[in-house]
């Protein structure tokens, strides 16, 4: 699978480290609920079908972006502002 880091261009997937959902709200800095900060990094959905979220280009220029990527297909979508 290609993916199109926005500052390095099209490269394969082993370049980059997945970072998770990109539409989870992160809880408050400063929260000290540990229930919620549990719920933020443990649970999550695993959806189906179109889904954006964050990956790191840990191979090349480390910069981190937010992708639109089918789960089902992996057919990439593009990096999402």
């Amino acid at each position: 699978m290609m993916i199109p880091c926005p500052h390095c261009g099209d490269r394969d997937v082993s370049e980059f480290r997945y970072g998770g959902d990109a539409t989870k709200q992160r809880p408050k800095h400063g929260t000290g609920d540990l229930r919620t900060w549990h719920d933020h990094v443990f649970v999550f959905e695993n959806p189906k079908g179109p889904h954006t979220e964050y990956w790191q280009h840990v191979l090349g220029c480390r910069r981190w972006f937010k992708l639109a990527r089918n789960t089902a297909t992996n057919e990439i979508g593009g990096v999402v502002s």
